[in-house]
């Protein structure tokens, strides 16, 4: 019979194992980052070759044959371990059974694909032309079915690229979860764009923030998002052509963009990438590695990134707390600008807009019906990678109103799909389903915390989230959690009665 301490061994060599994998991830990760900040254009072949290595090696440690019987280990003793424990080793097993019946080149080929068509897709936005893009989109399309084939997916692909970023989810559980929010966001969004259309005929549109300091923009939103919580010890905060973060504990990135004519762009996409960071941040660093150190999803990963960018910082609490820095930082531009003008142009609404990264609340998740419903088509073999350009430009204009003008404002402005990402667009309409959810949670049980943000104190809330969820990695799913933090399941009625409450009028 095993003994306890064979059985607790193979458990601690469990966990160093999976440690290096996530180590061997980290910096594949670091990679990716320093890919989109700083890497020359001339390295880009390089890049490509350095991150197969990287995706090689890893691959290889999460397929080995002593990782699969530290693992057989485990669960021979599953009995005497304890539920946490036990989490774990489903978890790595999951994982193993994965990556076991992925062949190493295929993993490689992705990676090498990935960087590749990073730089493919930002020559091809600049150029506005979809076509220098798409052989490395077909290429990715091929990836992922075949990849679905080797994991038992062939029939249901899609549910594969849902899967990887929302683990347990579907595509047909978040269709109708998106079928019950269109029936009723589209009309509270005409609604508002035709209010909004009157405002801008009768002269009240938003007012235009205009010749805004570059650096002077980088101290303030370094300032207002270690306000908020983020740890620049443990992160850092850099540009790039597509806002994003990456790491994860001790070493997390955080980037933006700056435009002196659109300082709100700033930040709000800083506010909104440091949301993911406070999360990265939070999560149990002893669980590095392991189901109990990871995010639960990314659904809910954007949740904690939408609630900070929108509940809270398009809060008029929290402009009372930030528009005396924010005069003292830029008082020529905001000369002449009230309070109240300078918080509706933070949450204008913009019929029509085009671009997803600068859509306001309003019409944000209309952009992401947009992109679930073709990627549902590419996938289901009823659209081909040719006529995408056309099908967005239909679909803009019946969910939008408006038909792009060429490629960069249409099919080509996201880069999600120059790494495959498939299956993550559906991540922020679900995520801000749960952030208003978890904001109706967290005012009725911090009572007060508007007058905080008014204050710039945000670690009630903050704190409220690392116990509700941040500390518990993956132990459940973006379903499971939504119906413990908020005691209601996961649907769109608290967004749209959020949307109603703050734009309806």
């Amino acid at each position: 019979m095993e003994t306890d301490q064979a059985k607790s061994f193979a458990y601690g060599e469990l966990l160093a194992r999976l440690r290096r994998i996530h180590v061997l991830g980290s910096v594949a990760g670091l990679l990716g980052w320093d890919e989109q900040v700083n890497l020359p254009q001339g390295a880009a072949a390089r890049r490509g070759e350095q991150m197969a290595l990287l995706a090689e090696l890893a691959h290889a440690e999460g397929t080995a044959a002593g990782l699969g019987a530290v693992l057989a280990a485990c669960e021979a003793g599953g009995a005497e371990l304890d539920a946490e424990a036990r989490l774990v080793v489903a978890g790595a097993r999951r994982d193993y059974e994965r990556a076991t019946r992925l062949p190493t080149e295929l993993v490689a080929e992705k990676a090498r694909l990935s960087s590749e068509a990073y730089h493919a897709w930002a020559a091809a936005r600049a150029a506005r032309d979809f076509g220098a893009f798409a052989p490395f989109l077909e290429k990715h399309l091929a990836l992922a079915r075949r990849e679905a084939e080797l994991l038992g997916y062939g029939e249901r692909p899609y549910d594969l690229a849902i899967d990887r970023h929302d683990p347990g989810l579907t595509a047909a559980q978040v269709d109708a979860l998106f079928t019950r929010l269109r029936a009723g966001l589209v009309p509270l969004a005409r609604r508002i764009d035709a209010a909004a259309s009157e405002a801008l005929a009768r002269g009240e549109g938003p007012v235009a923030l205009r010749g805004f300091d570059v650096e002077a923009q980088r101290r303030l939103v370094r300032a207002v998002t270690a306000r908020l919580g983020f740890d620049y010890e443990r992160g850092r905060l850099d540009v790039s052509l597509h806002p994003f973060c990456e790491g994860s504990g001790d070493d997390v990135r955080l980037t933006t963009r700056f435009d002196a004519d659109q300082p709100l762009d700033a930040l709000y996409s800083s506010i909104h990438e440091a949301g993911h960071g406070l999360y990265e941040q939070g999560l149990p660093a002893a669980y590095a590695g392991t189901v109990l150190g990871v995010a639960a999803g990314m659904a809910v990963h954007e949740s904690q990134s939408r609630l900070w960018e929108n509940q809270v910082a398009r809060s008029r609490a929290f402009w009372r707390g930030l528009e005396p820095e924010f005069r003292a930082a830029f008082p020529g531009p905001l000369a002449g600008i009230s309070g109240d003008a300078l918080h509706a142009a933070a949450n204008a609404v913009e019929p029509g807009g085009l671009i997803r990264v600068d859509a306001d609340e309003v019409h944000y998740n209309l952009h992401i019906l947009l992109r679930f419903e073709l990627e549902k088509r590419l996938f289901a073999g009823e659209l081909a990678v040719a006529d995408l350009p056309a099908a967005w430009d239909d679909l803009s204009e019946e969910l939008l109103g408006r038909r792009p003008e060429h490629a960069g404002e249409g099919v080509l402005q996201d880069v999600h799909w120059s790494g495959g990402a498939f299956g993550y667009f559906p991540s922020y309409t679900l995520g801000n389903m749960i952030a208003a959810q978890l904001w109706t949670a967290a005012q009725a049980r911090l009572p007060g915390l508007e007058e905080d943000f008014s204050r710039g104190e945000f670690g009630r809330l903050l704190g409220w989230l690392r116990r509700e969820v941040h500390a518990h990695g993956r132990r459940e799913d973006a379903f499971a959690l939504t119906r413990r933090v908020t005691g209601a399941e996961l649907g769109p009625e608290a967004l749209l009665a959020y949307l109603e409450q703050r734009y309806g009028g």
